[in-house]
C-alpha cells in the first residue's frame, strides 16, 4: 500500500469514524489535503450518451416505509431512532463505475483504474456535477428524471433492506469479544470487499452478492457521498429527515477497501470535508419516481 493510500485508511478509520476503547488502534497517518481540482470536459465537446440506461446504470425502486436508524451498540453518534420515509425511491444498484464517470464527465480521476471498477478520487461536489450532467441527457430530460445523492436515512434503509442486524444478511461475529469488529468475520466477505480481502484496492462492482433488496456493494469497495451534512441525530421519530441545513463535513456511508468489519455496518457513519477526495470515496445515485 502506498503511502497516500495507507494515510487515508488510517485517517478514516481513526479520525472519520473513531475507535472504541477495546479495538485495537491502526496508527496514525497525517490527515488528507485537497487534491488539484479536474476539470470536466465542456458539454459541447463531447458526445453524450442518450440515457442513464444507456452506459448500464441499474436501479431498484425502494418501497416507502419506516425503520429504526442508528444502533445502539455502535458509535456514539448512532443514537437510533425512528425514520419513516413517506416516498419511494429508486436507488442504484452499484456504486458508479469509472466508465460511466468518464462517459458523463470526459475524464477518470481514479487512484485503482478499472472501467468496471467504482469511481474514487471524487468530492462531494464532483457527485453533485455527476448528477447534473446525468440529468441533462437527452432522454433524462424528456422523462423528467432529476438524478441526485440519497439522503443518509435513505441510504441506511436502502443498506438494511429490511433487517435489523449489524449487516444487511445478519449480525455475522466470529471472532471473541472485541476483536469481531475489527477483524471481520466469514460472512461479510460474501458481501463486501473491505480491509481482510481487498488486498489493498477496489474491486469490480457487482463482484459480491447483494442484499436482499438487491443492491450490491453497500458494504464495502468504496465509501458513498450523501445528500446530507454531518449532524447529530435527534432523540425522537423523524419523517423525510435531510440533516442540518448546514455545516463543516458531508457525511459518507458504507465500508471500503481500506476499513475494518465494525465500519461497514448498516449504521456506520462517516463524514469529511466535501471538497476533498480519496482512493477510498466514490458514490452511487438515486432518482426519486417522480423526478423530484
Amino acid at each position: 500500500m502506498n503511502l497516500f493510500k495507507f494515510a487515508v485508511v488510517c485517517v478514516a478509520v481513526v479520525a472519520m469514524w473513531g475507535c472504541d476503547q477495546g479495538q485495537p488502534t491502526p496508527p496514525v497517518a497525517p490527515g488528507p489535503t485537497p487534491e488539484p481540482a479536474f476539470v470536466a470536459t465542456n458539454v459541447e465537446d463531447m458526445e453524450l450518451p442518450e440515457s442513464a440506461e444507456s452506459i448500464g446504470m441499474e436501479f431498484k425502486l425502494i418501497p416507502a416505509g419506516t425503520f429504526i436508524m442508528g444502533d445502539a451498540n455502535g458509535d456514539e453518534d448512532e443514537t437510533p431512532h425512528k425514520v419513516t420515509l413517506t416516498k419511494p425511491f429508486k436507488m442504484g444498484v452499484h456504486e458508479i463505475t469509472q466508465a460511466q464517470y468518464e462517459l458523463i464527465m470526459g475524464f477518470n480521476p481514479s487512484e485503482f483504474k478499472g472501467a468496471d471498477h467504482p469511481v474514487e478520487m471524487v468530492s462531494y461536489e464532483d457527485a453533485l456535477a455527476f448528477c447534473r450532467r446525468l440529468s441533462e441527457l437527452p432522454a433524462e430530460k424528456v422523462a423528467g428524471n432529476v438524478y441526485r445523492l440519497p439522503t443518509e436515512a435513505e441510504w441506511e434503509y436502502a443498506c438494511r433492506a429490511g433487517t435489523t442486524t449489524k449487516y444487511s444478511f445478519g449480525d455475522d461475529d466470529s471472532f471473541p469479544g472485541d476483536y469481531a469488529g475489527f477483524f471481520g468475520a466469514s460472512e461479510l466477505g460474501d458481501y463486501a470487499w473491505f480491509l481482510w480481502n481487498s488486498g489493498d484496492a477496489t474491486h469490480p462492482v457487482g463482484s459480491k452478492q447483494p442484499n436482499a433488496w438487491g443492491l450490491c456493494g453497500m458494504h464495502g469497495n468504496v465509501v458513498e457521498w450523501c445528500q446530507d451534512w454531518y449532524g447529530d441525530y435527534p432523540s425522537g421519530s423523524v419523517t423525510d429527515p435531510r440533516g442540518p441545513s448546514s455545516g463543516p463535513w458531508h457525511v459518507f456511508r458504507g465500508g471500503c477497501w481500506g476499513f475494518p468489519a465494525k465500519q461497514c455496518r448498516s449504521a456506520a457513519r462517516g463524514r469529511i470535508d466535501p471538497s476533498l477526495r480519496f482512493a477510498y470515496g466514490g458514490f452511487r445515485v438515486s432518482l426519486s419516481p417522480s423526478g423530484k
